[in-house]
């Protein structure tokens, strides 16, 4: 059963940043006919355009990278490349994803209880990261793999954010962003 999750996180982690790769071809130029951009012409400039592109550019690698450093065969058989991956997935989500991520949160167009919960959810991440962070330099390694495991299934709300995204437009349920956007980190 195990493996069965893992696969499956593979892939829906997979999905989602090929999905955003794929995406790209309406962000670059800004296509405000587009999904994630429709309605926001008007906040779409200075800080919150660069934001956006920081966070789109990087949250992708951070699940990447996290993909990896989550796979115990791969931790134990390249340690040092465990090392090095980490250091820069922390780089990536303490210096990129957060902070754009925090930036974004206090415009969105669904009020303020969805940016409070991106809000949270950004705080909430750069608090395991760093917890992970400093257990590691401690050498406390079981904590440390109980805080990374935390900042990835944080990371990992991008992933389940977009499945409630479909799932809404499936069934067609109106005005659940909110509920979805406290809910891909609750899980």
């Amino acid at each position: 059963m195990y493996r069965i999750m893992t696969i499956t996180v593979w892939l829906l982690v997979i999905k989602t940043v090929l999905v955003t790769w794929i995406s790209y071809a309406d962000y670059f130029p800004p296509n405000f006919q587009a999904d994630f951009l429709l309605g926001r012409q008007s906040t779409f400039h200075g800080p919150y355009a660069v934001a956006f592109y920081v966070h789109i550019l990087s949250g992708p690698v951070a699940l990447l990278a996290g993909l990896f450093l989550m796979n115990s065969s791969w931790r134990k058989r390249f340690p040092q490349a465990h090392r090095i991956v980490g250091r820069w997935q922390l780089v990536c989500v303490l210096m990129l994803v957060v902070p754009s991520g925090m930036w974004m949160a206090r415009f969105t167009n669904s009020g303020w209880l969805t940016d409070a919960a991106f809000m949270t959810l950004a705080v909430g991440t750069s608090w395991c990261a760093f917890c992970g962070w400093r257990t590691a330099i401690n050498r406390q390694f079981r904590q440390h793999q109980i805080w990374m495991t935390r900042t990835f299934a944080l990371l990992c709300s991008a992933v389940v954010l977009r499945i409630m995204g479909g799932l809404a437009t499936l069934f067609a349920w109106q005005d659940t962003y909110p509920f979805a956007a406290w809910l891909s980190w609750f899980m």
